[in-house]
């Protein structure tokens, strides 16, 4: 029994001075000069989404012209699309068009039928569709130059397509306004909390693009549309009383997404 109690007495002194010396200055924890990290609180935050348009005057304008033919006999149906072919690409020569802005980006052949669900079925002649791009570098062209190419045998003027040869110019001043948006929205929409924007903690870029909408091809249309939070007019181009032609503006168009921290 006193075998024990001299044991115990030891254990108890020895953990009294392991405390002692372990305190530190002053007899103090060490686990008080450095307390574990509180419970993790994450800032508050906000996300936002910006978009800005930029209205620009058209400089170069791309017509695309169908062609079509037909007969029974296959060569003879090719060898007319290919006159009215040659006579477009002529036409558009004529008007100062270089020859890298005339194109032929689609061709095709196709059966024409009296009964398609005969058996077999009943073959009467051949379809050819020709397709001819032509890009106008001079817009004041574009009136004239598309009526004398309906006079060259073309059966369909699937789109015309304005754009802008400064299209980097204007996406980057979009750009630039969408994020500018995005943070006044943002100072906005925390000031009604009573809180303030702080550090931006990601930012991302949803759309860049231009608006115009143009037929394009034999079949269906395409486009790009979006909403804004500012409207930019660069240049105002005002058509003359003497023309039919307008060519207004297009779009050019950016949507940016920024997170931000908020503090009180």
């Amino acid at each position: 029994m006193n075998k024990l109690s001299g044991f115990l007495a030891a254990a108890m002194a020895g953990a009294l001075l392991w405390s002692n010396l372990g305190a530190g200055p002053a007899g103090l924890n060490p686990a008080s000069l450095n307390p574990a990290p509180a419970a993790l609180n994450p800032a508050g935050s906000i996300s936002v989404t910006g978009e800005a348009e930029v209205r620009v005057v058209p400089d170069e304008v791309v017509i695309t012209l169908g062609i079509e033919t037909s007969h029974r006999e296959l060569s003879v149906a090719v060898r007319r699309n290919d006159d009215r072919a040659k006579a477009v690409i002529r036409m558009a020569a004529d008007h100062g068009i270089q020859p890298k802005d005339i194109q032929t980006d689609f061709i095709s052949i196709e059966n024409s039928y009296e009964d398609y669900y005969a058996d077999p079925p009943i073959i009467t002649g051949y379809i050819v569709r020709k397709t001819v791009v032509v890009t106008l570098r001079d817009i004041d062209k574009f009136e004239r130059l598309l009526t004398d190419l309906s006079e060259t045998g073309i059966t369909s003027v699937h789109g015309v397509q304005f754009r802008t040869t400064e299209l980097r110019k204007h996406r980057d001043q979009a750009r630039a306004l969408a994020t500018q948006a995005a943070l006044e929205k943002a100072r906005d929409m925390a000031g009604v909390l009573d809180m303030r924007v702080g550090t931006a903690t990601s930012i991302s870029e949803n759309d860049v693009g231009w608006w115009s909408w143009y037929g394009y091809g034999w079949w269906g249309y395409r486009g790009q549309a979006m909403t804004q939070n500012v409207v930019v007019n660069v240049e105002e181009l005002s058509p003359t009383s003497d023309s039919s032609f307008a060519p207004g503006q297009i779009s050019v168009t950016a949507r940016v997404t920024i997170s931000f921290q908020l503090t009180g």
